[in-house]
């Protein structure tokens, strides 16, 4: 099993959410964060005076996945989140060793929540 996190520009969310629904991934965590990277700060003027703004907004996507879905839940992040600019974002993949659905006790590879497309309900 793997997670997947990827922060990625607010506006990409909604395009990544209902492909990855489509897919059958169903299951992610969302979080709002902001960040500072490559991406130079804005510069904006309030009350006369000029402030900087070094942090972006950003949403944080985490979905733990099987190993052998882990390509097509990246590319469809990069599908939607890649615009050639800098401050798209990034994506991590880190190895997950157990996971266990609190609800039931069950552990292992049927807690995840990846579907057959079709099962998924609207």
């Amino acid at each position: 099993m793997k997670m997947i996190v990827a922060y990625v520009r607010p506006e990409a969310f909604e395009p990544i959410r209902e492909d990855l629904l489509a897919a059958g991934f169903p299951s992610l965590t969302i979080d709002e964060v902001k960040g500072s990277g490559r991406q130079r700060g804005v510069t904006e003027r309030y009350r006369g005076s000029q402030l900087t703004i070094n942090l972006r907004p950003k949403l944080k996507i985490e979905c733990v996945v099987e190993t052998d879905q882990v390509s097509l839940v990246t590319e469809t992040i990069l599908r939607h989140a890649r615009t050639g600019d800098v401050g798209d974002g990034k994506i991590f993949v880190l190895p997950v060793e157990q996971a266990i659905r609190v609800r039931t006790g069950e552990s292992g590879q049927e807690v995840l929540q990846s579907h057959e497309s079709e099962e998924v309900p609207a």
